[in-house]
């Protein structure tokens, strides 16, 4: 297995190869950044690359941008030259709404629009990471389900010792204190950023002592705006930012927790996409309340693995918070509940004899398409 990306936002990276895992990470290397040669020439490389390494079957994620430049040429080089491969396109977010969201230039969003309307048809198979999208791929495909594919985002392995973590140092006291924490571990981008100000006033009122452990950094600064906004209502004192935390140190933070909110804006990004970092918070055994809002139904059991509530209820989210953490027992009985929910019924082991399967159908129907062709 081969996997191939250019390293357009990380570009120390361009043209560095390694194998991790048994597996070849390729970063092409790129061309010089003038306005449609980089594009053109980011896809030239990616499909000499493919077509170079002959492969069984193509794996494009995202349907738009240079995956999808690159699933365009390689479906007319199969029409044209002969040299055809099964090709599949993975989906983990509707690009629809997020050209409405986004600041792209209008002729970006036109093209975007139709890559994805494209590309979900004209491949062999498709994976969708939500049940929504799968939805969407299907009526895409009018109403053709044996092709697309409902593979979601897995979780990492926990392991005897991330499950038994350790805080950081500079956390020793609140857990010698026993003092009742909410775990906000976020990108800021699927909800308002006033609403976490409503949580934390609304927990406050009502239990003084709960502190806010606030994990994560946004893209565009989201979290710097949250701190100026939670200063702003003089809510400060009970609230501390770690930032950015490494992968392999974040179960010392998920330990402090007594609950977790995931809150999540009911739209339409949100009700397609598919999320790791609630994957992470349940594989961890940390007690979740969050929106009942697309993908986040399918990984919580309501009231037994999690809590759902209704979208966008502030106050029933800051109710449940408070019940957790004045139940440490039933919340810490939830917690193990979602592990070994998620470590049952998300691991990738199974997930990825999805993909197996999808590689397998995806053969069949290129031969079953080339065969008509020759009759």
């Amino acid at each position: 297995m081969t996997i191939l990306l250019p390293p357009w936002d990380d570009p120390a990276r361009s043209g560095s190869t390694w194998t991790e895992d048994g597996v070849s990470i390729v970063h092409i290397k790129l061309p010089y950044r003038f306005p449609i040669f980089f594009e053109i020439s980011a896809t030239y490389s990616l499909v000499q690359h493919i077509v170079s390494k002959s492969p069984d079957v193509v794996h494009l994620f995202k349907p738009k941008a240079y995956s999808g430049l690159a699933h365009l040429s390689l479906w007319c080089m199969g029409r044209v030259k002969r040299l055809s491969h099964p090709l599949v396109v993975d989906a983990d977010d509707w690009e629809h709404a997020w050209n409405d969201v986004l600041p792209y230039k209008w002729h970006y969003k036109k093209l975007f629009a139709w890559q994805e309307d494209w590309g979900l048809r004209a491949a062999d198979a498709v994976t969708v990471a939500s049940r929504v999208l799968e939805g969407l791929a299907i009526e895409l495909r009018q109403g053709a389900r044996e092709a697309v594919h409902y593979l979601p985002n897995g979780c990492r392995k926990v392991t005897a010792a991330s499950a038994a973590a350790s805080p950081p140092a500079n956390f020793a006291r609140w857990q010698s204190d026993n003092v009742p924490i909410v775990l906000l571990y976020s990108r800021f981008l699927e909800f308002r950023l006033e609403r976490i100000v409503d949580q934390i006033r609304m927990v406050s009122e009502r239990l003084p002592q709960a502190r806010w452990l606030i994990v994560g950094e946004g893209l565009y600064g989201e979290h710097l705006r949250l701190a100026e906004q939670i200063s702003a209502a003089g809510l400060d004192g009970f609230v501390h930012f770690a930032g950015w935390v490494p992968a392999d140190q974040l179960d010392n933070y998920f330990s402090l927790a007594g609950a977790a909110i995931f809150p999540y804006d009911d739209n339409l990004i949100n009700r397609t996409k598919c999320s790791v970092k609630l994957t992470d918070l349940l594989a961890s055994g940390v007690p979740v309340v969050a929106d009942a809002v697309g993908q986040n139904c399918e990984y919580i059991a309501n009231g037994i693995s999690g809590q759902l509530v209704k979208p966008e209820d502030d106050v029933a989210m800051a109710d449940m918070v408070v019940e957790l953490l004045s139940k440490p027992e039933a919340a810490r009985a939830m917690g193990r509940n979602a592990r070994s929910a998620m470590v049952a019924n998300f691991n990738w082991d199974n997930l990825s004899r999805i993909a197996e399967q999808t590689y397998t159908e995806a053969i069949k129907a290129l031969k079953n398409r080339e065969h008509k062709t020759r009759k």
